[in-house]
């Protein structure tokens, strides 16, 4: 064997781990369960959760929650797909899902806990951990335009806008103009330490 060969550095892709229960004020963020399937299904039939999203078609059912579920659960993937329980009742998903090589944050939360500040501290709490694991990691999200409060969320986050595209909303059956994010871990420690 050569000499070159046998030194040449193996590179690894960094993964976070399994996905971690994390404890906030209000919320526990939890890995899924099947169980879950209905209160999704409750969530995302709603159409004013379902058309803020890209993938999730119109009508959503239980079954589709079941199939949702059985992907995210199967541990094939290094994901990580939070379900937001509030005293114990699953109120909606914080994901941190690993795409085409980038990570992506994605999330809903049920119609009926909007306005709450629930999303922006599971989210705070998500990047948080997530940073913990993969501090040299950037992190992609998006928002349609048209959704002035995730907006405002990723932007407290320290996301930075990277542009906008017209993408296909399922929910919709449209194509929508859709606000594009990047953060990485130095702009979320840094807008941490002004708050």
């Amino acid at each position: 064997m050569s000499a070159l060969v046998a030194e040449r550095p193996v590179l690894e892709t960094s993964m976070p781990g399994p996905c971690p229960v994390i404890e906030t004020d209000r919320l526990v963020l939890r890995p899924h369960r099947m169980q879950d399937a209905e209160a999704i299904a409750n969530s995302l039939s709603d159409f004013a959760v379902a058309r803020m999203l890209t993938r999730v078609p119109v009508p959503y059912d239980r079954e589709d929650g079941r199939d949702w579920l059985n992907m995210v659960t199967s541990g094939l993937k290094p994901d990580w797909h939070f379900a937001i329980t509030l005293d114990g009742v699953h109120v909606g998903v914080v994901s941190l899902e690993l795409r085409h090589g980038l990570w992506h944050i994605g999330y809903w939360l049920n119609r009926f806990y909007w306005g709450r500040g629930l999303m922006s501290e599971a989210v705070e709490a998500a990047l948080d951990r997530f940073f913990q694991r993969m501090g040299g990691a950037e992190i992609f999200g998006g928002a349609f335009a048209d959704n002035p409060a995730s907006l405002r969320l990723l932007e407290a986050r320290g996301f930075r806008t990277v542009g906008v595209s017209d993408v296909f909303s399922k929910a919709r059956n449209a194509m929508a103009p859709l606000v594009e994010f990047r953060l990485a871990q130095p702009d979320f420690a840094a807008r941490r330490r002004l708050v």
